[in-house]
């Protein structure tokens, strides 16, 4: 579902005389459908660019990354939204919305965007909500204002509103009471036991051991190595 091959970036810092860091040589690995695997290696490693990369928020310098046979390293600006919108979920360490926009239409959005009537939609969005312990008094208010905690489960809600074929994760255990944390630990089992391909950086340890399948160190890509 997720192939990488060969893939390299370096940054270029025009002010500071084009000055050029590199940060990945060589990466390859594929995902699977029903398979989740975790980034990783310490920090600097690329691990959170890679995943920008994936997503299609980086471009690749070399290389290729397809996302259900769709390369994203050469992908039109359409066939990434497509992408985004149809096979390929991304759980981010903060909430980026519009404010003044309740909660629950926050989290339904990505089955409106797919044409999904309203009413099933905010129960769908409901349903997660509930199950992630958000109080319903909050579901009508814009969750700028709620905890990081809060704000993460509503961003995990969203993440896994829609049955995406793929899925990035990056943290998605942080700032989780341990309840919490079962809950998307249990989430995450039920994406993989109907088919999703799962790419994650889990510093939870214990989390990562629970629920990946197998580890990918990053270091092994670094560009020092490549020389």
């Amino acid at each position: 579902m997720i192939e990488i091959a060969g893939v390299s970036k370096r940054f270029v810092l025009h002010n500071q005389g084009s000055a050029e860091i590199p940060v990945l040589a060589g990466a390859g690995f594929s995902v699977a459908r029903g398979e989740c695997v975790a980034l990783t290696g310490a920090s600097g490693a690329g691990k959170s660019t890679l995943m920008r990369m994936i997503y299609g928020n980086y471009r690749t310098d070399e290389g290729r990354i397809a996302i259900g046979g769709i390369d994203m390293a050469g992908a039109e600006p359409r066939q990434v939204i497509r992408l985004r919108r149809e096979v390929l979920g991304h759980v981010s360490q903060f909430l980026r919305v519009v404010p003044r926009v309740p909660t629950i239409e926050v989290v339904a959005e990505p089955l409106r965007i797919l044409g999904m009537a309203e009413a099933p939609a905010r129960d769908r969005a409901a349903a997660l909500l509930g199950r992630l312990n958000v109080p319903e008094r909050l579901w009508t208010l814009s969750p700028t204002t709620f905890s990081g905690g809060e704000q993460q489960r509503v961003n995990i809600a969203r993440g896994f509103v829609h049955p995406y074929p793929a899925l990035l994760l990056d943290e998605p255990t942080a700032s989780l009471d341990p309840a919490n944390r079962a809950v998307v630990l249990d989430l995450i089992r039920e994406a993989k036991a109907r088919g999703c391909a799962i790419v994650g950086i889990f510093h939870d340890a214990g989390a990562r051991a629970e629920i990946c399948d197998r580890e990918i160190d990053m270091t092994a890509f670094s560009p020092e190595r490549a020389q």
